[in-house]
């Protein structure tokens, strides 16, 4: 089974067991993560999935699209490296990938 290095607000890293075919968001919901709020449920109306994903994976994750670039423009967190995690599809090609759940409000 493919991993997931989460780190939650607390500064607290968990690696989990990631399913292909789920969004990031929904890997790290099913791990049991409750900072990372998703209260659209993954239809990129929120920014309450916003994750930071390490530099060394940005590349393999790829840039936002339109729309989520928009909704991260409204947080106080972003990074260069910030994305919803509900935007980006857990690959094969992603395993061992290191998010950290962005404190949002």
């Amino acid at each position: 089974m493919a991993s997931l290095t989460v780190t939650n607000t607390n500064g607290e890293t968990r690696i989990v067991e990631a399913t292909t075919g789920l969004s990031v968001m929904e890997n790290i919901r099913k791990a049991g993560f409750d900072d990372l709020q998703a209260l659209c449920g993954g239809s990129c109306s929120c920014a309450t999935c916003h994750v930071i994903v390490h530099p060394d994976h940005f590349e393999q994750v790829g840039l936002p699209g339109e729309d989520e670039h928009d909704l991260l423009e409204s947080s106080d967190e972003r990074t260069p490296t910030s994305r919803l995690s509900c935007q980006i599809p857990f690959e094969p090609v992603l395993d061992g990938l290191c998010v950290t759940i962005a404190r949002e409000g």
